[in-house]
């Protein structure tokens, strides 16, 4: 990012105040309870899940577990095994791992505790390809459904009835044990169905539901595939194998979103919050943020304190061309081409995972000169955006946010800054 900007420097800060907030070393321990007398077996997959296991171990101490985490997201524990995996394409680490994971489970009796830790990314990391579908096949399906546009709950559906894991199929493996599972929501709305597909949540939606979804997003679905939704695992909600299971969601979007708005009117912004659950396509919502951006530009008065529009939720890219981008940095380019380099307004959008879509990026930053150095570097935005290319775009320009893992995940975080 643009390091001598104090604007792009302040969108970091309020950034990182959201991140911070939703780190599990920070906030996991105060919804544990005391750790059960008996067997206690901890499980879990995410992006945050290892830095989870290691908050349940500061404050229980060792345990027996295993959680499964992106590449490059392991935290050391001194008993709960941490295996990495591939995500956003599942891999033969996370089949392997998530075969041991229900080996480990299978024969626990009433008198056991599963501490369950979900957190965004699951849907990838837990892979257990459901009828006679192989990796391969899981693997192009996944990469369809990423490249479609669907909204997140709706490719989520379709994920878990492909699955012999999600959809409280996880859950199921580990009954009659009790299990409290311990998420963090990087879904709009929150609902905990759809956190990691939800492997210790029932789920209403059909197998046929999810046909209709593959069928609307033309997302290609192979013979075993169509076997496998006729042979679906998910248990519905009201399944009595899920009566044992607590599903908690203690760290949300809308805690960071607060906690960065609370820091931006500590430094005399005025805030106006947009929701912390906006889905659509990213370059979509951006034509219609740079008009809102505008139009509260022109109504300002002399003396008016900066605005800062600030929102969350998951959008989505549909891809059309071979580009490296993200929904995060696509949301930049667009809405920087949107303002034509309109004076006064900066902003920034990063997935807090660190990762936006195919690469080792946060997202990205612009203000009122991101054309103009796109110009003095020889980059076309239209062009960029045509290409779903935005992380080249902004890695030309110097724009890209780039944190490395972050340990947790609450989603996207854009705010407009409006002088």
């Amino acid at each position: 990012m643009t390091a001598d900007c104090p604007e792009h420097l302040l969108l970091r800060q309020l950034f990182d105040r959201a991140v911070e907030v939703a780190d599990p070393i920070r906030s996991l321990a105060a919804h544990l309870p005391p750790k059960p007398a008996g067997r206690v077996v901890v499980i879990g997959a995410g992006k945050a899940s290892a830095r989870m296991a290691e908050a349940a171990e500061a404050a229980w101490g060792p345990c027996e577990g295993l959680v499964i985490t992106r590449y490059g997201y392991a935290r050391p524990c001194r008993g709960i095994e941490i295996v990495e995996a591939a995500h956003p394409v599942p891999d033969a680490a996370g089949v392997a791992a998530t075969a041991r994971m229900l080996d480990l489970v299978a024969g626990l009796n009433a008198d056991d505790f599963v501490l369950a830790l979900i957190s965004g990314g699951a849907s990838a990391l837990l892979c257990a390809p459901a009828g006679g579908m192989t990796l391969e096949e899981k693997q192009a399906v996944n990469q369809a459904l990423l490249s479609s546009g669907a909204p997140i709950g709706q490719m989520n559906i379709l994920r878990k009835h492909l699955s012999r894991v999600k959809g409280g199929q996880l859950a199921a493996a580990a009954y009659p044990a009790r299990m409290l599972t311990l998420l963090i929501s990087d879904v709009p709305g929150d609902a905990p169905g759809l956190i990691g597909s939800g492997p210790t949540v029932g789920e209403a939606a059909t197998a046929a539901d999810a046909a209709q979804i593959a069928a609307e997003w033309q997302i290609p679905l192979p013979a075993s595939a169509q076997a496998a939704l006729s042979q679906s695992g998910v248990l519905a909600p009201e399944d009595p194998r899920l009566s044992k299971v607590q599903n908690l969601i203690y760290a949300a979007p809308s805690q960071s979103l607060a906690a960065a708005s609370a820091l931006a009117e500590a430094a005399g912004l005025k805030v106006i919050s947009l929701g912390n659950d906006l889905e659509g396509e990213a370059r979509e919502v951006a034509n219609t943020h740079a008009a809102e951006a505008l139009r509260l530009q022109a109504a300002r008065k002399p003396g008016d304190a900066p605005l800062l529009l600030i929102s969350g939720g998951e959008l989505t890219v549909t891809r059309r061309g071979k580009g490296v981008g993200g929904p995060n940095a696509e949301y930049c380019l667009a809405l920087a081409i949107a303002l034509q380099g309109a004076a006064g307004i900066h902003a920034i959008a990063c997935d807090t995972d660190g990762i936006d879509g195919a690469a080792e990026v946060a997202g990205a930053v612009i203000g009122p000169d991101t054309l103009a150095r796109a110009k003095a570097a020889g980059v076309a935005p239209a062009d960029a955006l045509a290409a779903n290319d935005a992380h080249n775009f902004f890695a030309s320009i110097g724009g890209q946010v780039v944190t490395g893992p972050t340990l947790t995940n609450v989603n996207d975080f854009r705010a407009i800054l409006i002088g």
